[in-house]
């Protein structure tokens, strides 16, 4: 994925909520191995704002518009823990544009730091993989 850790960094500023990302958000859902069929990754890094220090055991909720379903079906949600780097990846199936874009729908919503909601766009909806990453602020 190409991360590399800023532990040590000063300043590392926090991701702010995109518009949009909050967008059929399900509290709530489940931790799970696998998003229906599969053949699509989400992935992304969760760091610490100030100092960048990755954060292990964060759960990331992650749901979209697929070949399976609508991003509001709560089949299309489900949620991973990030690792002891600070990193998560969750298969999925394939997103498929929704009001023209194909993008996806993140939360950071365990409590510890405050709820970020991104919804990153896919710069092609052939990709197969799409990336977010967040940099979280203590609630």
């Amino acid at each position: 994925m190409g991360f590399q850790s800023s532990v040590g960094a000063a300043n590392v500023k926090p991701t702010k909520s995109m518009r949009g990302g909050a967008n059929n958000y399900l509290p709530g859902a489940p931790i799970v191995e696998r998003i229906g069929q599969g053949g699509f990754w989400m992935s992304g890094t969760v760091r610490r704002a100030g100092d960048g220090a990755p954060l292990a055991g964060q759960r990331i909720q992650i749901w979209a518009h697929t070949t399976e379903g609508h991003e509001r079906d709560p089949h299309s949600h489900g949620a991973t823990l990030t690792d002891a780097n600070g990193v998560f990846r969750l298969e999925m199936p394939q997103i498929v544009p929704a009001f023209g874009q194909p993008h996806g729908h993140l939360a950071y919503d365990s409590g510890e730091y405050e709820t970020v909601f991104l919804r990153p766009v896919m710069p092609s909806a052939r990709d197969k993989h799409l990336e977010a990453h967040f940099v979280l602020t203590p609630a």
